[in-house]
């Protein structure tokens, strides 16, 4: 079998006293776009952060390419996987476009490729016209875009996103998770966070659904998103219907 991308072993993570993550097991191939879903404090951003190396398990593995994340050289990490966080604030007056540039830093120096790169990533999220503002001055939604641009210069074989969309309005919430669709489709591990389950729905290959510390249900969107396992995991009464164009689930919330 090939060596999957990224891998979690029984992973487990504690902070002080409370258990959040717990016996997590995850492998993760090239080529696909998987969402983390779950209810608040469910463990997902934490779970992110391990497949990133920005955590360290208390118990168990995380894995890239067979190799522990812990071993990975920052330098050689940061060409492997790059890593749009919630927290888009940057504390210093750069412009968008040095934001944005700061992505191919782990790369060998080439500005004409550099440029075409920047270029073509502010472009595809829709920032290029803000290239010369000051990030301090952007609006949440502005800023999310900017974080996204910058992941997306890395150029690296994994592609890891906290809650992309969180700021964003509707046509840029179905833009980013186009784009992160295309590039698992060239070949791309995209792991993404994600809060709304018709949105993992139309675009994840696969769903995640973490609920206390735990992955409750693992599996294509048709297999997960399923009215007694939402209804389980969230305490929300659904209906799960089929999506009128996409020939996806769609969940609808019930009253109570």
């Amino acid at each position: 079998m090939t060596t999957p991308l990224l891998e979690l072993r029984n992973a487990g993570v504690m902070r002080g006293n409370r258990q959040v993550l717990s016996g997590v097991n995850l492998s993760l191939q090239a080529g696909t776009l998987t969402a983390l879903v779950g209810p608040n404090g469910a463990g997902k951003s934490t779970l992110l952060a391990l497949l990133a190396g920005d955590a360290v398990p208390n118990q168990g593995g995380a894995l890239l390419s067979g190799r522990a994340l812990a071993d990975w050289p920052v330098r050689e990490l940061a060409l492997q996987r790059a890593v749009m966080a919630q927290d888009h604030a940057v504390r210093f007056a750069f412009s968008v476009q040095e934001v944005v540039a700061m992505g191919r830093l782990p790369h060998p120096s080439n500005p004409a490729e550099d440029a075409r790169i920047v270029a073509q990533a502010m472009a595809e999220v829709d920032v290029s016209a803000l290239a010369a503002r000051d990030v301090q001055t952007l609006s949440g939604g502005e800023a999310a875009r900017t974080s996204l641009a910058r992941a997306l210069v890395q150029h690296t074989p994994v592609l890891l996103l906290d809650e992309p969309t969180a700021a964003l309005d509707l046509r840029h919430q179905e833009r980013t998770l186009h784009s992160a669709r295309e590039l698992a489709r060239q070949g791309r591990c995209v792991v993404v966070v994600l809060h709304d389950l018709n949105l993992a729905s139309a675009y994840a290959d696969r769903i995640v659904m973490l609920c206390e510390g735990r992955i409750a249900a693992d599996g294509a969107p048709r297999a997960v998103l399923t009215r007694d396992i939402i209804g389980q995991v969230y305490g929300q009464t659904v209906q799960v219907i089929e999506h009128p164009t996409r020939g996806v689930p769609l969940v609808v919330p019930c009253d109570e």
